[in-house]
């Protein structure tokens, strides 16, 4: 599919588990957050954990973007997808995929985003950045894009859903790791991300250091993994239990390697409203492809 890196395939052989999609496996999409390469990597070890505990081949496919991620849920190219939580809502309203899970981190189901700036000669409020550069993740990011973009417009900074009306400039960076780079590189003046991407994308802890932020977005629900619509609902079940029973010394490393991921819980739609709020007031939908 345009769009996709085809990251590995993991092939083991599949036990006769009664599921339609045991002859073929499973399809897994990672969605896109730091470098495609350590993702890549982080991905095959998941994957080949999961097929052990499914005892089903498993097809890994990292995305070139969110939106593909969403369009391979709506056309059934993946089966099974770790999602932010827009891109959850838009795949829901899209394709009628269902949530399995919700990552925790640090003990909490939800996150926030944060306006990161160079501690030394960065600005420091949020009136400071009127006129400067920003560096987005992507469009249909949480964190990367979306929460920080409400977030102004409820100050009555951005006007209109153009960033431009109160920034000189806004570019989007594709990676959550690039717009970190961009503020050290000094090639804008802020940057948005989740809390904790300085510290999980930045190996360096002198570049780590040089980072503060100035501003911090009210909660956000944690990202988790979803399913395509039309999946059996044995298949569905087995899938569940298989994600959390990563809850365990095995399988936490994996997920943290992954995702910075603590572990995973249940989760439901109804979690995803405010996300299904932020969206509505920016009137995001997935582009056609």
């Amino acid at each position: 599919m345009g769009g996709w890196i085809l990251a590995t395939i993991v092939a083991l052989t599949a036990g006769n588990g009664g599921v339609a999609q045991g002859a073929t496996g499973i399809t897994l999409a990672l969605t896109p957050s730091k470098d495609p390469t350590l993702l890549q990597e982080a991905g095959t070890a998941l994957a080949q954990e999961l097929s052990k505990r499914l005892d089903l081949p498993i097809k890994l496919y990292v995305a070139a973007d969110y939106a593909g991620v969403i369009e391979a849920l709506r056309n059934g190219t993946v089966d099974l997808a770790f999602v932010h939580p827009v891109a959850y809502v838009l795949a829901h309203r899209e394709a009628r995929a269902r949530i399995l899970v919700k990552s925790i981190r640090g003990g909490s189901a939800t996150y926030t985003a944060r306006f990161f700036v160079l501690k030394e000669g960065g600005p420091r409020t949020l009136d400071d950045l009127r006129g400067k550069t920003i560096a987005f993740v992507d469009p249909a990011s949480t964190s990367g894009y979306i929460y920080p973009m409400v977030f102004l417009m409820k100050r009555g900074l951005v006007k209109g859903k153009d960033p431009k009306t109160f920034f000189k400039d806004a570019v989007f960076s594709g990676a959550h790791d690039a717009v970190l780079h961009a503020v050290l590189r000094r090639q804008v003046d802020v940057a948005v991300s989740y809390p904790h991407a300085p510290d999980t994308l930045l190996k360096d802890p002198a570049q780590r250091a040089q980072l503060t932020f100035i501003a911090e977005t009210p909660p956000i629900p944690n990202d988790g993994a979803c399913v395509r619509d039309g999946l059996a609902p044995d298949l569905v079940q087995r899938l569940k239990a298989a994600l959390l029973s990563l809850n365990d010394p095995v399988g936490r490393p994996l997920l943290k390697r992954l995702y910075a991921v603590d572990g995973l819980a249940e989760a439901t739609d109804v979690d995803f409203d405010p996300v299904r709020e932020a969206v509505d007031l920016l009137g995001l939908a997935p582009p056609r492809r």
